[in-house]
């Protein structure tokens, strides 16, 4: 039996198995290396996390992406210079390569529950037992789709996580529904590539990050908004760097935090790509839609009761993610059903365990547990960190019990 098996390969599965390497800890670790990164998000954006916020972690910072970027020869900068998503992926892949060799191109298909442990059903048929299982599995099971849309086939609608390339929507009428990071991130750079777009949002104005100033921050400005990993001021500066006090907060108003913490918004290197460019129809509810021959009517309704229609061939939902147990199919029924869970998110001990013994959660499914940095990649160190710990001191026991268990055998 496995001590440890780790199921993803982003930016937590991955940070998660250097510090395992380095503590000495028994795992193997299964994915596709940065494949929300490489698969799901579209060629050409940006991160909105700043360069400094946007390293994969191992204990002695070895291989940060300034430390990366310096080897390629690609500009880097901890702040003002947007981070290209082809760097961040190739980042990625150099950082498995060099820190976590042991990762397995593989995917677990089935998780069922032993009376000690786990077993584990591979893609390729093979069958593994684990002591411990830590899903690090990313937002791509989560995809979330307004039931006002979610009866559309397939053929005229996708969330926006189905594809990585806007050059697949060249000659059709697209409309983009949302007002977060991805779909204005798609709306500007399909418009870019020559689509004919419009983005569709309940929101009646869109928000972006302020461009960072050329000039240096005096002491006064860093006092009064220290700059962080999820952005500058004293809150944030809370969430990104205290997940483990915010953890102590009264569960509701964790839940509420977490819902109105960062929410939809775009970089500001996206706005001049959609402002002023991308037709817009913002404050507008959809009310239904259907299929009309090869077209999609979507019926609008407007804040202030006024309708319209509108027409395209496709409709990408770029509407964000929910996280909910019952979406991990490859659990099996009876594990989803132990998990104690609250608005379907797995309520975590301090060290990320579940309510299933063995069980660990990291990455955006921890986010109500310990805050809102858990949806960015700023918050694998903290996991990673209290992961490994938790793991090294289980193991220690073990290996500290074991010679007694053998030696009362021979008596």
């Amino acid at each position: 039996m496995l001590n440890t098996v780790i199921v993803g390969a982003g930016p937590y599965g991955l940070s998660l198995a250097a510090y395992l390497r380095h503590s000495g800890v028994p795992f193997r670790v299964f994915g596709r290396p940065m494949d929300s990164w490489r698969a799901h998000m579209p060629k050409g954006m940006c991160l909105k996390s700043d360069g400094f916020a946007s390293n994969i972690y191992d204990p002695n910072s070895q291989f940060t992406l300034e430390k990366f970027c310096a080897e390629r020869g690609i500009p880097y900068s901890d702040t003002g210079l947007p981070v290209q998503l082809e760097t961040f992926c190739e980042y990625g892949l150099a950082f498995k390569q060099r820190m976590v060799p042991e990762l397995e191109d593989k995917l677990v298909v089935s998780v069922e529950q032993l009376p000690q442990g786990y077993k584990l059903r591979l893609d390729d048929g093979e069958v593994i037992t684990a002591r411990t299982v830590v899903l690090a599995v990313g937002i791509t099971h989560f995809e979330y789709v307004p039931e006002a849309l979610a009866q559309l086939p397939a053929e005229f609608l996708s969330h926006s996580a189905r594809y990585n390339d806007v050059e697949v929507f060249k000659g059709r009428n697209v409309v983009v529904v949302g007002a977060g990071s991805s779909a204005l991130d798609w709306a500007g750079l399909l418009h870019e590539a020559g689509v004919n777009v419009q983005l569709v949002a309940r929101r009646n104005a869109l928000k972006f990050h302020n461009k960072p100033t050329d000039r240096p921050r005096s002491l006064w400005q860093r006092v009064q908004r220290p700059q962080t990993g999820l952005g500058p001021g004293w809150r944030s500066s809370f969430y990104a760097n205290a997940p483990g006090v915010f953890y102590r907060l009264p569960q509701d108003l964790r839940l509420e935090v977490v819902k109105r913490t960062l929410g939809p918004s775009g970089g500001w290197f996206i706005r001049d790509k959609v402002v002023g460019k991308v037709p817009l129809s913002l404050g507008s509810t959809i009310e239904s839609a259907e299929v009309q021959g090869k077209q999609v009517m979507l019926q609008l309704r407007g804040e202030d009761g006024t309708t319209k229609q509108i027409t395209a061939d496709h409709v990408i939902a770029a509407t964000g993610y929910k996280v909910r147990i019952d979406s991990l199919k490859f659990l099996s029924s009876e594990i989803r059903s132990r998990i104690n869970a609250v608005e379907q998110t797995p309520v975590l001990s301090p060290e990320f365990e579940s309510s299933v013994a063995g069980l660990y959660f990291i990455g955006v499914a921890a986010a109500n547990s310990f805050g809102p940095v858990m949806r960015f990649a700023f918050g694998a160190e903290f996991a990673a960190r209290t992961v490994n710990r938790a793991l090294s001191k289980s193991l220690s026991h073990e290996q500290i019990s074991q010679p007694a268990a053998e030696l009362t055998a021979a008596d």
